[in-house]
C-alpha cells in the first residue's frame, strides 16, 4: 500500500505559525522593553505606551489593506513584504535618539510589517481547511501565544546580557531570518498545488454565504463581530502590556516578571487550540461567550495579585481566556461572509479590534502616570470586558448557514 502523501495545508499552517510567533512576540515584547527604555531614554511610560497605541493603529489599518491585497495578489507576496518591513523597523528602532524616531521605526515600520501577517495567514488557513477549520485557525493563532512565551523572556535575557538597543537589533535580524524563508512556503489556496481543501467533499453539501466586500462591511453582523472584538481587545491589552511592569512595581524580580508574561503566552497557546476544537464541536459563538466571561473575571482578580505565585496563577488562567477567544472572530467572520471576501471582511474586523488593543495599552500607561497605580486600569478593563460579553450575546445570523460537517480523520 503506497504511503499517504502529506497534505500541504499542514505545511502552510506550520509556516504561518512560525511567522505569527515572530511577529506578535516582537510586538508584545515592547512591554519588556518598557522600563529599560524609560530608564535609558528618560521617556515616561505614557509616552512609550503611546508607541504601542500607534503600533496597533498601524497594525489594524494595515491588516485591512493586507487582507484586501491578499484576496487579490496572494498571501505569500504580502507576507514577504511584511517580513522585510518588520526587520527594518526593529533594526532602525534600536538606533533611535528621540521619541519621534521611535514612533517612526517601532510604531510605524514594525506596525506595518506585523499588519501583513495575521489576517492574510488566517484567511489562507480557512481556504485550506473546510473540516477542522477551527483547529486550523487555532494553530495559526497559537503563534501569538508562543511568540509571547518565547520572545518576552528572550528579550529580557538579551537586555540583561547587553542593553535594550542590542536586544532590539538582534530581534530585527532574527525577524528577517525567520519570516522571509518561512513566507516562501505559503501557498494561497489548495488549487495552487493541485489539491482540494481538507474536508471539501463533505463540506460541498453546506450552502456558502454569498457576500461582496461592500455588503459584508455594511452588514449588522460585521459590526457586531467587530465591536465585540474591539471591546475584548481593549479589555485585555492593558493588563497584558503592563503585566511585567506591574509585577516589578510590586517587588517581583525583573527576569521573573518577564516570565509571568511568558506564562500567559504559554497557556494562551492551549486556549487558542482548545477553543478551535470546541468551536468545531459546539459553535464559535457559544465558545466565545464562555471565553469572554472568563477573561473579564481574570482581569478583575488581578487586583488581588501581590507576589510571584499569585501572578503566575492568574496569568495561567488569563492566558487561556484571552488566547482562547482570539481565533473565534475569524471563524465567525468566515461563517457569516464566506471565503471570497474573507480577507477583506476579517481585515475590517481586525482593524477595529486593533484600535482596542492600542487604546488599552495606552490607557494603562496614561492611568499609571496620572495616578501612580494600575488599580483603575484593571477596574476599567473589567467593565469593558463585560461590555464585550453583552455585545456577543446580541450576535445574530443574517441568513441561515448549515453547521459544519463532522471532519474525517486527520492525516
Amino acid at each position: 500500500m503506497p504511503a499517504r502523501k502529506l497534505f500541504y495545508g499542514w505545511v502552510v499552517l506550520g509556516a504561518a505559525f512560525l511567522i505569527i510567533t515572530m511577529a506578535i512576540g516582537t510586538l508584545f515584547a515592547l512591554g519588556v522593553f518598557l522600563k529599560p527604555i524609560e530608564e535609558g531614554m528618560g521617556w515616561s511610560r505614557g509616552a512609550i505606551s503611546s508607541v504601542a497605541l500607534l503600533n496597533w493603529l498601524i497594525v489594524g489599518l494595515g491588516s485591512f489593506v493586507s487582507g484586501f491585497l491578499s484576496d487579490r495578489v496572494g498571501t505569500r507576496t504580502v507576507v514577504l513584504v511584511g517580513g522585510l518591513l518588520l526587520g527594518l523597523g526593529l533594526v532602525l528602532g534600536s538606533q533611535v535618539s528621540t521619541l519621534w524616531q521611535f514612533y517612526l521605526t517601532f510604531g510605524l515600520l514594525v506596525g506595518a510589517g506585523v499588519s501583513a501577517f495575521y489576517v492574510p495567514l488566517t484567511a489562507t488557513a480557512t481556504k485550506w481547511f473546510t473540516a477542522r477549520r477551527g483547529l486550523a485557525v487555532g494553530i495559526v493563532s497559537a503563534g501569538n501565544g508562543f511568540g509571547i512565551l518565547l520572545l518576552s523572556p528572550l528579550s529580557r535575557f538579551l537586555i540583561s546580557a547587553f542593553d535594550w538597543r542590542t536586544a532590539m537589533l538582534i530581534l530585527g535580524d532574527l525577524a528577517w531570518l525567520v519570516v522571509i524563508p518561512a513566507s516562501l512556503f505559503i501557498r494561497n489556496s489548495p488549487q495552487d498545488v493541485g489539491a482540494v481543501a481538507h474536508g471539501e467533499a463533505v463540506a460541498a453539501r453546506t450552502p456558502a454565504p454569498s457576500h461582496t466586500a461592500g455588503t459584508a462591511l455594511r452588514s449588522g453582523p460585521f459590526w457586531t463581530i467587530a465591536l465585540t472584538h474591539f471591546a475584548c481587545c481593549a479589555a485585555h491589552s492593558g493588563p497584558i502590556f503592563h503585566m511585567v511592569a506591574h509585577a516589578m512595581d510590586l517587588g517581583v524580580a525583573k527576569m521573573a516578571a518577564a516570565t509571568v508574561l511568558g506564562v500567559s503566552g504559554f497557556t494562551s497557546i492551549f486556549g487558542r487550540l482548545g477553543t478551535g476544537l470546541l468551536a468545531d464541536r459546539f459553535g464559535a459563538k457559544q465558545t466565545l461567550l464562555v471565553g469572554l466571561a472568563l477573561q473579564a473575571l481574570m482581569i478583575l482578580l488581578f487586583l488581588s495579585a501581590g507576589d510571584l505565585g499569585s501572578f503566575y496563577g492568574l496569568a495561567l488562567v488569563f492566558g487561556m481566556a484571552y488566547g482562547g477567544v482570539m481565533p473565534l472572530y475569524a471563524l465567525l467572520t468566515r461563517e457569516y461572509f464566506g471565503e471570497r471576501v474573507m480577507g477583506t471582511a476579517y481585515g475590517g474586523v481586525f482593524f477595529i479590534s486593533s484600535i482596542g488593543m492600542g487604546v488599552g495599552s495606552y490607557a494603562g500607561g496614561y492611568i499609571y502616570d496620572l495616578l501612580g497605580s494600575y488599580r483603575w486600569l484593571y477596574l476599567g478593563s473589567f467593565a469593558v470586558g463585560l461590555a464585550a460579553v453583552l455585545l456577543a450575546v446580541t450576535l445574530r445570523r443574517s441568513q441561515p448557514i448549515a453547521a459544519p460537517a463532522m471532519a474525517p480523520a486527520l492525516h
